[in-house]
């Protein structure tokens, strides 16, 4: 069975609000769509960066989102930096829950990603990205040139 960990990082604080399901579609998507609605304080906007995977995208989605104006999604492809900061998230739970463990079941492993989580929310930590602007620009501008400018 292949489980799929949906959660969001919030930037600022390192607290994550998670859900683990055994599929990611639609369904899953607006339920914890739902479950951020009830335990993000109604007077934030939630801006949420998603990949343009088309669940996210459903029509069911963009109706709750409709009636949900809060709620805004920043469609950005796989490959953009922000997924670093998701994906360093993702090998330290790996690293520090998922691989020293055996699990003799399923359960047993969700159990161990909720309580992994859980330990990550009493004592947060913000990813921080050090890479210096000036680099990022001029690694921009390069990739921009060798675009539209072929040998």
């Amino acid at each position: 069975m292949v489980l799929r960990v949906t959660l969001t990082l919030d930037y600022l604080s390192g607290k994550v609000i998670s859900q683990v399901a055994p599929r990611h579609r639609h369904n899953e998507w607006l339920k914890f769509l739902k479950k951020l609605d009830s335990e993000i304080t109604e007077d934030l906007s939630i801006h949420l960066i998603v990949d343009n995977y088309s669940t996210h995208k459903h029509q069911k989605v963009r109706r709750w989102l409709e009636r949900h104006p809060r709620f805004h999604l920043h469609f950005t492809p796989t490959s953009a930096s922000w997924m670093n900061m998701v994906e360093r998230f993702f090998r330290d739970l790996s690293q520090q829950a998922i691989l020293p463990g055996s699990f003799g079941s399923v359960a047993e492993l969700v159990d161990t990603i909720n309580l992994y989580l859980a330990q990550h929310n009493l004592e947060p930590k913000r990813y921080v990205w050090h890479a210096d602007g000036q680099e990022v620009l001029n690694k921009i501008h390069r990739a921009w040139e060798a675009a539209t400018n072929p040998s």
